[in-house]
């Protein structure tokens, strides 16, 4: 269960990646690799359909809206689901790792789906698998069309290199 302290913490997660994220997915992946580098808030990760997956931080998003630490917004997406987008207010005078900033920055505008390939073959490249890149090609095959598994690539080398206390895994 998520108390106080987790709702902070997923606030804070928000408000690193410029006070707001459009998707919950998007989310889940900016804390994946928070937590990868070594900068997290300690929410525990495992697969889900859309990579690694935290069902402590959803909670604590839940409560992070419900004590107003920030504002989820529901909106309908052209496909006919739903979306959240995660709005923080900006907290003058709160000293921020500008490490965990410059690299919530990066994920933030990144592509949903590129993000998500490149969280699903980092935590698989943790599970052991000697490829995590086929892997995430062979789980998501729709996804990684297109070039997307490339630009995944990318976008996972842009991460690599912001120097963080635990090296992303050499994928």
């Amino acid at each position: 269960m998520a108390g106080i302290d987790h709702a902070h913490r997923a606030a804070e997660i928000v408000r690193d990646a410029g006070g707001l994220i459009v998707g919950r997915t998007k989310l889940q992946k900016i804390a994946f690799f928070l937590e990868v580098a070594g900068i997290g808030a300690g929410f525990p990760f495992r697969y889900k359909h859309y990579g690694p997956y935290s069902d402590q931080l959803a909670a604590a998003t839940q409560h992070a809206s419900a004590l107003r630490l920030i504002k989820e917004v529901e909106q309908a997406a052209t496909w006919g689901g739903l979306y959240s987008t995660f709005y923080s207010p900006a907290t003058p005078g709160v000293a921020q790792d500008t490490t965990r900033v410059r690299l919530a920055h990066e994920m933030v505008d990144a592509d949903a789906v590129e993000l998500e390939l490149a969280a699903t073959a980092a935590f698989l490249s943790y599970e052991g698998y000697d490829d995590p890149w086929a892997e995430t090609k062979r789980r998501k095959p729709d996804k990684a069309e297109g070039g997307r598994l490339d630009k995944a690539k990318q976008l996972y080398a842009r991460l690599r290199n912001v120097p963080t206390p635990k090296p992303l895994p050499a994928i």
